[in-house]
């Protein structure tokens, strides 16, 4: 979720429109947490807790599961990842990238990679077609946008992916089938851009984008009732 916040829509077919109704998926998802929107609100009415903190913020209707998406969305709204060493060079640090970083953040905009991953957080706010240049081989069967539209021209467009924090965040494309950045920087000129990168080409855009790695953020979640002299501390999200 770190970031999701920079995105247009989510998931990777973009079927969710934001974060809110993102929020309620899980919920109800028999593969996930396999409850039901109505179940899920009846126990929270049985928390004291979370009964004074809801009439705290939305004035002591009733909750609703509108209520409990709105908070789950807002609180993924804090979930970005900011202070990478790019930002900081960005912000007049000169010495926060080096030059071969440098040469690869050059590169990346040279050879076409900006054109889609831009704004914010690299990416994330438009569909591309996979495979736009060349073949991208898959056994996995998701058709990308074509599953929420239904057109033959949104079949294998997906969500393009931000970039912070991607060294983290392998593996990589909608399928998982890349484990190494190295190999998901040359498939990706390769397919979407018709390019090949040298060794020391995509040496050198690898460590650009290790540039975009940033601060987790540092969350202290409230422990709820029951409490007592044996309940744990807070302790930091990250």
């Amino acid at each position: 979720m770190f970031n999701a916040v920079y995105c247009i829509a989510q998931f990777w077919d973009g079927r969710a429109r934001d974060l809110d109704e993102q929020a309620g998926g899980p919920i109800a998802n028999p593969g996930e947490m396999a409850s039901s929107h109505e179940l899920a609100v009846s126990v929270l009415q049985t928390i004291p807790g979370y009964i004074d903190e809801f009439a705290k913020v939305f004035g002591g209707e009733p909750i609703t599961i509108d209520m409990v998406t709105d908070s789950i969305a807002e609180f993924e709204r804090t979930l970005v990842t900011s202070n990478s060493r790019f930002d900081q060079w960005l912000a007049g640090d000169e010495d926060a990238m080096t030059e071969f970083e440098q040469d690869g953040y050059r590169l990346f905009k040279l050879t076409g990679c900006a054109g889609c991953h831009n704004g914010p957080a690299a990416g994330g706010q438009a569909y591309q077609k996979m495979g736009s240049f060349n073949r991208f081989e898959t056994n996995n069967p998701a058709i990308g946008r074509q599953a929420v539209t239904g057109l033959r021209s949104d079949r294998m467009r997906f969500k393009v992916p931000t970039l912070r924090n991607v060294e983290l965040t392998y593996p990589y494309f909608h399928d998982g089938s890349v484990k190494t950045l190295e190999e998901a920087v040359d498939t990706m000129a390769w397919v979407q851009l018709n390019r090949t990168f040298s060794r020391t080409g995509n040496e050198k855009v690898v460590a650009f984008l290790k540039t975009l790695s940033g601060d987790l953020p540092r969350i202290v979640l409230p422990i709820l009732p029951p409490s007592g002299p044996d309940t744990p501390a807070p302790q930091p999200f990250q």
